[in-house]
């Protein structure tokens, strides 16, 4: 009689320190002092008889195939099906279990489950955009957060457009180290002040030949949601080529358009993107905000200068004490370095030509 055929009778015994007698022969087999029949038997009847066994003492054993070196491919992937305190330490660590399994998890489990499965050593390409497409928010941030796992750029495109909402999965794109940098360079447009400004200090180190790479891959990507254009668009562009035509088309016009006050702010905008060579759209996001933070990034990239920013900051601010602020506003510019601004702008610059 096999050794390990108690444990078809194991639902039957009471007694503590019977299961504790049988759990300390499996814990040795578990380490390696069986046979390959042995062990294929024990997988078997693990397997086949798991479902006898309380919650408790299946707990036990599945901590044991997770921690195995001994690929126990029936029971692991009964245990991954199970309750969540059951599954959480073979979807974790076993490696018995395939893609396919995991993914059925994925797709049938709780978000537990799902938890479970972005924290193990590797996670591939295709699992992270079931979990991507499945996960919550604090799923998905879990499987940022594990360097083991591969993320396609795919995926990051769907992860970008939930993080519009999401300031946990912000973070955890700004905080990943494999996140590509023209993604990045988007969701500078989304975040709060403090991962900004982890964003510009990523720009400050990055690699040239990384900036290339990054720089290629957004010419190829198409990640700006176009707003639709204001009606009065054509008489903006009226006033643009007006201003190109008498050779005014320079840094100091913003400020007299902005001094027209809404009769002129599309023409402003307008201007401000043709000056800084980026989209209309992402000056128009940060005018309408206003964001004066971006606003410091576009005028230190394009080399406005300090004066001009702090009157457009003063003639943007909505608050009644703006003009005190001017002093604030100088500080803001000074702080944007230069060379990131720069990069920066070249993402948005790529994306509109």
């Amino acid at each position: 009689m096999s050794r390990f055929a108690l444990l078809t009778d194991l639902p039957n015994r009471t007694s503590s320190e019977a299961r504790r007698e049988l759990l300390r022969e499996v814990t040795g087999s578990l380490s390696g002092r069986v046979t390959g029949e042995e062990a294929a038997e024990l997988d078997k009847i693990l397997a086949s008889v798991a479902a006898d066994f309380t919650v408790e003492v299946r707990t036990e054993f599945a901590k044991l195939v997770a921690a195995s070196t001994t690929r126990f491919c029936h029971s692991a992937e009964q245990f991954a099906l199970d309750e969540i305190e059951v599954a959480a330490p073979v979807l974790r660590h076993s490696q018995a279990l395939s893609e396919d399994l995991l993914l059925k998890v994925v797709n049938e489990k709780s978000q537990q489950h799902m938890m479970a499965v972005t924290q193990r050593s590797t996670v591939s390409p295709r699992l992270s955009h079931a979990l991507v497409e499945r996960g919550d928010d604090e799923v998905v941030s879990s499987l940022l957060g594990n360097d083991g796992a591969t993320i396609a750029d795919n995926t990051y495109d769907m992860v970008m457009e939930r993080a519009d909402a999401s300031p946990m999965l912000q973070a955890g794109l700004v905080r990943r180290k494999s996140v590509p940098l023209d993604l990045l360079n988007a969701l500078y447009l989304k975040t709060e002040a403090d991962l900004r400004r982890e964003i510009l200090a990523m720009f400050g180190t990055v690699k040239p030949e990384e900036l290339e790479k990054a720089f290629e891959r957004s010419r190829s990507r198409v990640t700006t949601r176009y707003r639709r254009p204001p009606e009065d668009m054509a008489d903006a562009r009226k006033r643009l080529a007006a201003l190109e035509a008498q050779r005014l088309l320079a840094p100091p016009v913003l400020a007299s358009l902005l001094r027209e006050g809404l009769a002129s702010r599309t023409a402003f905008i307008l201007t401000f993107a043709k000056l800084a060579d980026v989209e209309f759209e992402v000056v128009q996001q940060a005018v309408d905000a206003p964001d004066l933070d971006t606003l410091a990034l576009l005028s230190r990239g394009a080399n406005f200068d300090r004066g001009l920013f702090v009157t457009l900051a003063v003639g943007l601010d909505k608050s009644s004490t703006g003009l005190a602020k001017a002093e604030e506003y100088g500080a803001l510019y000074e702080s944007v370095p230069v060379q990131a601004a720069q990069r920066a702008l070249r993402f948005w610059k790529v994306r509109a030509g």
